[in-house]
Parts: C-alpha cells; sequence; structure tokens
C-alpha cells in the first residue's frame, strides 16, 4: 500500500501572498511559540513568497508594542515610504519571504482603535487585523461599524475574524475592502449572497475544504489564506493544488488577487 504523499499532489504550486500570517502564541491553548524566525522560516518552507503577518501580542496584550514589532519584521518603520514589504532572510536557504505588516486594533476600544489606525497608515500599512472572537466582540457592538467606517475611508484592508454570516453586516454599504478569514464552506452560500452586493467582499481559503467549495466561488473573491503556524497550512494548499480551477484562477488565488487588493 502506497503512503499518502501530500506533497506531491501539491506539486510546483507556489503562493505568492498569503494573507493570514500570525506572529505569536495563544497564552491559553497548546500551540507553536509562534517567533518571527521560526514562522517565516515554515512559509519559505512551503515555498509562500510573501505574507501579510499581523501579532497576537497586539490582539491579545498590547496593541502598540505588537504592531511595533510586526513592522521591524519589514525593516525599520521609517524605511516605510517603499512597497510596505521587506525580504526576510528565514535562515533556512529556501529562500527570502517579503513581509507585509498588517496593524491589529482593539476592537474592546475604538477610540484607541482609530487612533492606531492613524500611527500606523503614514508607516505603510495597507490593512488592518480584526480578532473578534479573541477579544470578545461581537458583529453588532458599535465598535466594529466604527472601526470599518475609518478603514474604508481610507481604501485600508480588513482581515477579519468572525462567523462571515453576522460579521459582513458593519462592512455593508461602505465599498469596503474585506477579507473574511473564518468563512466555513457549511457558511459559504450565506457568503455568496453577501458579496454579491459588496464588491470588496473576498474570503480566504483556510476552511473551504470540502470537494466544490472553491470552485463554488468567482476566483476573483478568493484569497489564499493558511494562519500559519496555528493551522497546518499543507491543508489548504493541497485543496488549491487539486482543484478544478483553471491554471490562471489558480494563480489569482496565490497571490494576484491579494496583490491587487493591497495595491
Amino acid at each position: 500500500m502506497t503512503a499518502f504523499d501530500a506533497g506531491e499532489l501539491v506539486g510546483e504550486l507556489e503562493v505568492t501572498f498569503d494573507v493570514d500570517v500570525l506572529v505569536g502564541a495563544y497564552p491559553d491553548r497548546d500551540g507553536p511559540p509562534g517567533t518571527p524566525d521560526s514562522v517565516l522560516a515554515a512559509l519559505a518552507g512551503h515555498r509562500v513568497g510573501a505574507g501579510a503577518v499581523a501579532s497576537l501580542r497586539a490582539a491579545l496584550f498590547d496593541v502598540r508594542s505588537g504592531n511595533d514589532e510586526v513592522l521591524t519584521l519589514r525593516g525599520a518603520p521609517e524605511n516605510s515610504e517603499g512597497d510596505g514589504g521587506g525580504e526576510h532572510d528565514d535562515g533556512t536557504g529556501t529562500g527570502a519571504v517579503d513581509v507585509v505588516p498588517v496593524g491589529t486594533v482593539d476592537l474592546r476600544d475604538p477610540i484607541g482603535a482609530v487612533r492606531e489606525i492613524d500611527r500606523l497608515e503614514p508607516l505603510g500599512v495597507r490593512a488592518i487585523r480584526l480578532f473578534p472572537d479573541e477579544q470578545g466582540v461581537e458583529a453588532g457592538f458599535p465598535s466594529v461599524r466604527h472601526v470599518a467606517r475609518r478603514a474604508a475611508a481610507s481604501g485600508l484592508v480588513v482581515l477579519t475574524g468572525g462567523d462571515v454570516r453576522r460579521f459582513w453586516q458593519p462592512f455593508s454599504g461602505l465599498d469596503a475592502k474585506v477579507v473574511f478569514l473564518d468563512t466555513h464552506f457549511y457558511h459559504l452560500g450565506d457568503f455568496l449572497v453577501a458579496a454579491a452586493d459588496e464588491p470588496g467582499f473576498h474570503t480566504s481559503t483556510r476552511l473551504l475544504n470540502s470537494p466544490d467549495a472553491l470552485e463554488t466561488v468567482p476566483a476573483d473573491r478568493l484569497v489564499f489564506g493558511s494562519r500559519t503556524p496555528h493551522y497546518e497550512p499543507i491543508v489548504p494548499l493541497l485543496r488549491l493544488a487539486t482543484s478544478g480551477l483553471t491554471p490562471d484562477e489558480v494563480a489569482a488565488v496565490a497571490g494576484g488577487n491579494a496583490r491587487r487588493l493591497f495595491g
């Protein structure tokens, strides 16, 4: 009996932009330490060329110091007038990963959240990440709509967790650019209905692992997300590599769509 070889099935697939990368650890659960070097080495080991990186420290403990840690991964903040990313030598000999810093805000403090966006935007940050589940925030809280309006006004990309069946609502009607990171294939119909009227709505591929999930979504609304290192990246890689999408569609999902969103 031949052993299952996921790597062989993934083949030569290369992801040029992963929108769901975290540094840091959850203090209340088992898991990897999420040190920057180990995270970026893991991405490089799976042939991921760039990652939108956010900080669990910023989400769970201290927004400013966590965001500043992420900014240092692409080089000094004062050098941010460039393309917003910087190559990071992962030390493994497998290549470099381009780090695109993502700012995290605390939805429990809507005034402070907007103040943090105001601080990060001149530093070249083009995306913010929301952690509603970790912060105990519901979609109907005024803070979510407040932050959504601020992000949309500047054309920032919002990467948000939470149940898409609820979290689409605070972004509706704003011409917002949003990636729903936790869209489960059970809820895919709800995403499609919501996204029909919102051209800026996109979904991560991470939990779309049913046989026809990727093929059901318009390819220009799909972006690759792995949640490295707190999810096994081979799962979304394998699903994308074995999908029924055309080569051009695979390339778009593997990074082209995300680069278009981030500008």
